[in-house]
C-alpha cells in the first residue's frame, strides 16, 4: 500500500508529503523493522520511540510517524497521537479484519481467562475454528503465541486478527483489560459481543478511583455502537447481579443479555450443589433449561459458565451443544487447579490476586474442607497498595493458617510488602515467610489428612520478578517437589 493512500485514513488535511513509498509492513519496535516499513513512534512508560527513528532507518525503515520533529532522510509523518492513528492505520493495513470476524471480548475484575476459555470450549464443541487472546497466549486454531500484555497493543492486535481470518477463523475471543480500553488499544475492534463478568477492587494504582476504573471498563460497552444492525446485531452480556451492571447498561445501545443467580436473569442459576468434584445446578435460559452438572468448581465458576452461556446463545450456538460443552470442560491452568500426588490433603493454585477473588476462592474452599484450611498468599510490588491490608484481612478471616509471602516484588522491598498487608491482620494469626518456595514448603510440611492448602496469586506464572530479574518460579511445579519431598520423608 502507498503512504498516501494509507494516512488518507486519518483524515488530516496537514499532511502534506512530496515522496509516496510502499509501505510493506507497520512496525513500532525498531527492532522488528525492516525494508519498507513505517516506524510509529510510540511514547512507552519506560521507552519513547522517538528516540529509535535513526536505527529504524538503518534498518530500512520508509516512512516515521511521529508526535515530534524527528531527523531522518526519509517522509516524517507529524500527527498528535501517534497510538490513536496507529489503530486506524493498523485497522486499514490489515484489511479491517475484525469484520469478517465474530468478535467477542470479555471484561472485568476478574474470570476474564476462565470465561474466555469456556467459551472457547462450547465454541470448539460447536465445530467452530477459534482465535483466544488473553492472559496466558494467543491462540489461533491449535497454535499458541506467547503475549506480553493481557490485551495487545492495537498494531499487535490487527495483525493477529488478519491471521486468523487468513486461517478461516470463525470466532475470535479476547480478554479486554481496563488499561487497553482506557489507553485505546482496541480502537478499530468491531466486537459483536462484549462480556462483563464482574467489578471490585484492583488497578487502583493506574486509575486510581473505582469510579474511573468502573468508566474504563465501561468504554467496551459504548464502543458497541449506537446504531442499529439488526443483520448483524451487537449484544451486551451483563452480569444483574453486579452493581455496576446498571451504569453499564446506560452506557450501551445494544441488546442486552442478562445473566445471575440472585436476580431474575435471561440466563439464571439456581438450586447449587457444591463438592469438592464439581457443582451441579439448575440452568434456565430462554433456549431451554438443563440441571448441569459439570466439573468446576465454586459459586465463581457458576457465574463464569453464565457469562459464557449467554455468549454463546447470542452467537447462536445450539443449547444442547452448550450444555454438553459445560458438562466436560475440565478446568483452566492456574484456576482453582488442583496439585495431586497421592497426598491426603488437597492442594489447590489459584490466580486470585484481588480481595473479591481472594474471598471468592477460600469461600469455595471452605464449603468442602473436610479440616483446616491453608492460604498462601502475597501481593504483587508496584502496583495498587491499597488492597494489601484488604488481602490479609480477608486471608486471616476465612483460612486457619494463613502464610504471607512474596508474589512479583518487582522494585520494591518484599519485606515493606509483607508489612503492608500485615496492618491488615492485627491481632490475627499469620505467618510471614518472604521466601515463596519456602512458604510453599512451610504449607504443605504442616497439612494433615483433609486439609487443603491454596496457593493464591500466581495461577499460571512461571515466573518470578524480584527486583530487574525474572526467575523461572511456577506455584504448581513448586506445590509439586514439595508433596515429593513430604512423601521422601514419611517413608
Amino acid at each position: 500500500m502507498k503512504l498516501k493512500d494509507l494516512l488518507q485514513y486519518l483524515h488530516n488535511d496537514s499532511i502534506h508529503l512530496d515522496e509516496n513509498p510502499v509501505i510493506q509492513s507497520i512496525e513500532m519496535d525498531s527492532r522488528e523493522v525492516k525494508a519498507g516499513s513505517l516506524f510509529i513512534c510510540i511514547k512507552g512508560f519506560t521507552v519513547d520511540g522517538h528516540h529509535y527513528v535513526k536505527q529504524a532507518v538503518q534498518k530500512g525503515a520508509a516512512a516515521i510517524l511521529a508526535e515530534e520533529f524527528v531527523e531522518a532522510d526519509v517522509p516524517v509523518v507529524i500527527v498528535k497521537d501517534t497510538k490513536r492513528a496507529m489503530a486506524v492505520l493498523a485497522d486499514v493495513f490489515y484489511g479491517q479484519p475484525t469484520h469478517k470476524l465474530n468478535l467477542i471480548g470479555v471484561t472485568g475484575t476478574n474470570g476474564k481467562t476462565t470465561t474466555t476459555h469456556i467459551i472457547e470450549h462450547i465454541l470448539n464443541k460447536a465445530q467452530k475454528k477459534n482465535g483466544l487472546i488473553g492472559t496466558m497466549y494467543i491462540k489461533i486454531g491449535e497454535q499458541t503465541y506467547s503475549v506480553k500484555n493481557t490485551t495487545p497493543e492495537s498494531l499487535t492486535l490487527q495483525k493477529t486478527f488478519k491471521q486468523m481470518v487468513d486461517q478461516k477463523v470463525d470466532t475470535a475471543v479476547m480478554e479486554v483489560s481496563s488499561h487497553a480500553l482506557h489507553m485505546g488499544r482496541v480502537h478499530g475492534c468491531d466486537y459483536d459481543v462484549a462480556v462483563f463478568t464482574n467489578l471490585s477492587q484492583d488497578h487502583l494504582d493506574y486509575h486510581e478511583t473505582m469510579e474511573a476504573y468502573r468508566q474504563a471498563k465501561g468504554l467496551l460497552f459504548a464502543q458497541l455502537g449506537n446504531r442499529f444492525d439488526h443483520k448483524r446485531p451487537k449484544f451486551a452480556i451483563l452480569n444483574l447481579d453486579d452493581p455496576a451492571t446498571e451504569h453499564f447498561s446506560k452506557m450501551t445501545t445494544a441488546h442486552i443479555i442478562s445473566y445471575g443467580i440472585e436476580q431474575d436473569s435471561d440466563v439464571k442459576a439456581d438450586n447449587i450443589q457444591m463438592t469438592s468434584a464439581g457443582t451441579v445446578f439448575d440452568l434456565y435460559t430462554p433456549k431451554g433449561q438443563r440441571k448441569v452438572c459439570m466439573k468446576l468448581i465454586g459459586k465463581f465458576s457458576v457465574y463464569n459458565v453464565l457469562a459464557a452461556v449467554s455468549a454463546c446463545l447470542a452467537s447462536n450456538i445450539d443449547f444442547e451443544t452448550i450444555v454438553r460443552a459445560i458438562e466436560d470442560m475440565e478446568g483452566v491452568r492456574g484456576r482453582f487447579e488442583v496439585v495431586n500426588e497421592g497426598q491426603d490433603f488437597t492442594v489447590i493454585v489459584d490466580y486470585a490476586h484481588t480481595p473479591d477473588s481472594l474471598e471468592n476462592v477460600l469461600t469455595t474452599v471452605k464449603q468442602f474442607a473436610q479440616n483446616r484450611t491453608f492460604v498462601v498468599v502475597g501481593c504483587g510490588g508496584d502496583r495498587d497498595k491499597t488492597k494489601r491490608p484488604l488481602m490479609a484481612e480477608i486471608a486471616t478471616k476465612y483460612a486457619d493458617e494463613s502464610i504471607f509471602t512474596s508474589d512479583n516484588p518487582r522494585s520494591e522491598n518484599p519485606i515493606d510488602i509483607l508489612q503492608d498487608m500485615e496492618a491488615g491482620a492485627k491481632d490475627q494469626y499469620y505467618h510471614s515467610i518472604v521466601n515463596r518456595e519456602k512458604a510453599i514448603y512451610f504449607a504443605i510440611a504442616n497439612a494433615k489428612p483433609g486439609d487443603v492448602v491454596l496457593i493464591a496469586g500466581k495461577g499460571h506464572e512461571t515466573y518470578q520478578q524480584i527486583g530487574q530479574e525474572i526467575f523461572n518460579f511456577d506455584d504448581r511445579e513448586v506445590a509439586k517437589s514439595a508433596l515429593l519431598e513430604l512423601k521422601l520423608n514419611q517413608e
